[in-house]
């Protein structure tokens, strides 16, 4: 990347995730595979294919328990977000393997906290808090908010304006203690539900498996897009969850020098 480019680049994103004044730390030997992907259910993609997109990573759980790190790592994974939490009770049993596994492996990792509507947002992030270290280099926390209606225990469904509320106090507490605002992940029906755009310097992390994001969620700006849930990955046992970043190999490089831990 020429110095200036990346410059601009990096000031760009800097001020849009709210323009802090310290220096991020530097990102050194980005370097992004290729992806070699396949898909167990694939969509015929009527718009933009997320194939154009450069950077490919995926999410993962306790429900993934073979990963050979190093070769999904060659075969496209740049990046991975693993679960941690859920509620304020729940750890992730695979978490620390996944977490080592992906660090060790040179893919930049992040965790996420499952939300659970039954339990206070100070709860839930205190328990995040708990579980998931502050790490040189690690990728933004993620809180993945969505409806549960099959969940044993709570089915609740809050309004807009309370779920807005209780996603800044979590927001809000991550951000303190990891000094990074933590990216959202959700679901079209409750973007749409609790009109989750009105959230202030927030960036989102959205669900679309049969069209591009801007079709689905009304142009709405996003930078990670999950775009199947039976994607097939040498290197992991079974059907995973796959992503893209949204921009270029130098987007991605000057976000992580912007958002990284």
């Amino acid at each position: 990347m020429k110095p200036a480019l990346h410059i601009v680049l990096f000031l760009a994103l800097a001020a849009c995730v709210g323009g802090r004044a310290s220096a991020p730390p530097p990102v050194d030997n980005v370097t992004v595979t290729s992806s070699n992907f396949s898909d167990s259910d694939p969509t015929d993609w009527p718009g933009r294919s997320p194939d154009r997109y450069p950077v490919h990573g995926i999410d993962l759980s306790r429900f993934q328990t073979g990963v050979n790190w190093p070769e999904a790592r060659a075969n496209g994974v740049n990046f991975a977000y693993i679960k941690a939490t859920e509620g304020g009770d729940l750890f992730d049993p695979m978490f620390t393997d996944h977490w080592r596994g992906a660090g060790a492996a040179g893919v930049k990792r992040g965790a996420y906290h499952f939300f659970y509507h039954c339990r206070s947002a100070a709860e839930q992030a205190r328990w995040f808090i708990k579980h998931v270290p502050r790490t040189n280099g690690a990728l933004p926390p993620v809180l993945d908010l969505e409806w549960t209606p099959t969940s044993p225990t709570c089915t609740l469904r809050r309004d807009g304006a309370t779920i807005r509320a209780e996603a800044r106090i979590f927001l809000d507490m991550l951000e303190r203690h990891y000094g990074q605002r933590p990216v959202i992940y959700t679901t079209v029906d409750f973007y749409e539900d609790t009109q989750l755009w009105q959230l202030d310097g927030v960036e989102f992390w959205l669900r679309s498996v049969a069209d591009h994001p801007h079709g689905v969620y009304d142009g709405k700006d996003w930078r990670f897009w999950q775009y199947t849930s039976t994607g097939l990955i040498p290197g992991i046992e079974g059907r995973v969850d796959i992503n893209v970043f949204a921009g270029s190999k130098a987007a991605w490089a000057a976000w992580l020098a912007a958002r990284t831990l």
